[in-house]
This record gives C-alpha cells, sequence and structure tokens, in this order.
C-alpha cells in the first residue's frame, strides 16, 4: 500500500482521475472552491495485487471510490470463502457503514489479476453534521445526499426485482420520499435520514444473499438521473 498526497499531483490530473465519479464531476460544476475543499479531506492510495483495502470488523468511517484496477469482496475477514461481488472503477464503496456508523461489513482487497488498484479515500465526516455551512455548503451536501439515497434505492430494486417474493423486497418502498421544497435544510434533514434508513434495509439484503452481482446490476446510475435541477 502506498499512501499519496493530493497535493502532490497536478490539478489537471486529479480532475481527470475523478471525472468519472458523478459526485465529484456535479461539485466541481457546481462550485470549484467546494471540489478544492473535497480534496482536502481526501488522498490516493495505491494498492497492489492481494492487499487488504478495507476488512470486515474495522470501524474505519471513511469513504472509497475506485479510479482503477479492481476490488475483490468478502463476506468474511480471512478471504477462505468465495468472492461475492467486485468492484469497478467509479464505484463507490464504504459508504453503508458510515451512514449506519457500523464496523465494516465485508473485506475489500486488491484483485490479484489486476497490476494495481487506485483508490480514491475521503474523509467525508463533515456530511454528518447537516447544519453547518463551512467548510461544506448545504447545496454539496445535498448532492452527496441526493446521490447516495438515489443509488441506495436502485440497489434495493435490483434486489426486489430478483427476489420479489422476498419480506424485504416492499420495506425500501415505505421509506417516504421527501416532497417538500427543494434545496432546503429540511430537504436535506429527509435525505439523510432516508439514507441511513434504506443503508440499513440494504445491510440486512446483503447480510442474507452476499452482495448484488455486478451482473445483476448494469451500471450504476447517472447522478445526472437523480440530481435536482431548477
Amino acid at each position: 500500500m502506498e499512501i499519496k498526497r493530493i497535493e502532490k499531483f497536478d490539478r489537471h490530473v486529479i480532475e481527470q482521475l475523478l471525472f468519472a465519479i458523478p459526485f465529484f464531476k456535479a461539485v466541481r460544476a457546481f462550485d470549484y472552491s467546494q471540489f478544492d475543499a473535497l480534496l482536502q479531506y481526501s488522498r490516493l492510495i495505491v494498492f497492489r495485487p492481494g492487499e487488504v483495502v478495507l476488512r470486515r470488523g474495522d470501524g474505519d468511517q471513511s469513504l472509497y471510490f475506485l479510479l482503477k484496477g479492481r476490488l475483490a469482496v468478502y463476506a468474511d475477514e480471512g478471504l477462505k470463502g468465495q468472492v461475492v461481488n467486485y468492484i469497478t472503477p467509479g464505484e463507490v464503496f464504504g459508504d453503508l457503514a458510515r451512514l449506519t456508523h457500523r464496523p465494516r461489513s465485508a473485506t475489500v482487497v486488491a484483485d490479484e489479476e489486476c497490476r494495481e488498484a487506485l483508490v480514491f479515500s475521503a474523509d467525508v465526516s463533515a456530511f454528518d453534521n447537516l447544519e453547518t455551512t463551512h467548510p461544506l455548503s448545504q447545496q454539496t451536501k445535498l448532492l452527496y445526499y441526493r446521490n447516495t439515497v438515489h443509488n441506495l434505492r436502485w440497489k434495493l430494486e435490483v434486489y426486489r426485482s430478483q427476489y420479489p417474493q422476498d419480506e424485504l423486497a416492499e420495506r425500501h418502498r415505505a421509506i417516504k420520499l421527501y416532497m417538500g421544497p427543494k434545496d432546503t435544510l429540511e430537504e436535506l434533514k429527509s435525505l439523510h435520514g432516508q439514507a441511513r434508513d434504506l443503508a440499513d434495509l440494504l445491510l440486512a439484503w446483503n447480510s442474507r444473499f452476499g452482495a448484488i452481482y455486478p451482473e445483476l446490476l448494469g451500471g450504476e446510475p447517472q447522478l445526472e438521473d437523480y440530481v435536482h435541477t431548477k
């Protein structure tokens, strides 16, 4: 493992690397100073084949995005079982533990078949303080939680389509959508609550079935599909 400080890289290189991540792309387009603020809490990490990125049971609360390579996901910390999922470039991981404040629920390892994996790690604890606007603005937090809520709902719909008779199949639909004024603290608080509840439900699905396989997903939804535009 090799940790690389963001400030050591040319800014254009960093922007190109993060262009594939819808959330960072949207923040950069909306407010470049907020994009810069996010980078102040981030770092790049290079993992060699077989190195552990996250271990089941760890209490780390950082959020991660895979930029290059591929990661294998195991349900146990000892890597004794089969791979239950793969993480590919552009995908976020570590979000469920962060939202629920629980230990990591799986072990993530750099795939043996890739020369290296480049991971973007962000300390997003500032997203939990909903009423402050510094260093991250309300709009940046709204972008993040809109992104998160719609991504979680999409994954839960995939589970529902695969297991329509399961007792969990309809539960995410009972978690109410926000119908009030947009771009407000009220919306932010609602999205935060939805994200936490949806994350709890997705963990319940994952514990029952292991994980959603990528071939069932058909690609991550794009941020443009669910970011509010006036």
